[in-house]
């Protein structure tokens, strides 16, 4: 099922209305979800080493918040932001400025910046970890299975 970007995301608390919660692939609706995305965005760092250390740990303590209060949304949107600090460190750790594209849409060449790679690498560790939990997964089966 395609993500559906047309809700009005503006006006529903996905807290009070998890059932119009969509998983979706990937990072989709990372930034549109209420009240989650202000309350995990404030963490979100991955600029070096240390700001994804201390980003990714708080997020994956939001993670276990969520998951301690039963709050399947939460604990997929702390999965989101873990997966969007690996995506977007990678980026900047492969491109200089994070510009995978040149002007003409032609992919620029790859210049590794280790700093950043390092700061991928510790997002991508507690992403798994989250990814693979089992009460995250049996959480996102049911809310599947129930509401798509």
């Amino acid at each position: 099922m395609a993500f559906n970007y047309d809700k009005d995301f503006d006006n529903i608390d996905f807290r009070k209305h998890p059932d119009q919660y969509q998983v979706g692939r990937g990072e989709q609706g990372v930034l549109l979800v209420e009240p989650y995305k202000s309350e995990i965005l404030p963490h979100w760092r991955f600029k070096t080493p240390e700001k994804a250390k201390e980003s990714s740990e708080k997020i994956h303590e939001l993670f276990e918040q969520y998951k301690q209060e039963d709050d399947f949304v939460g604990m997929d949107m702390a999965r989101k932001f873990l997966q969007m600090g690996y995506t977007r460190a990678r980026r900047y750790a492969n491109y200089k400025g994070g510009q995978k594209y040149d002007e003409n849409g032609q992919i620029n060449d790859r210049d590794i910046d280790e700093e950043k790679a390092e700061a991928a690498q510790i997002f991508e560790e507690k992403w798994k970890i989250v990814r693979n939990d089992e009460a995250y997964l049996e959480k996102k089966r049911a809310h599947q299975k129930e509401f798509g």
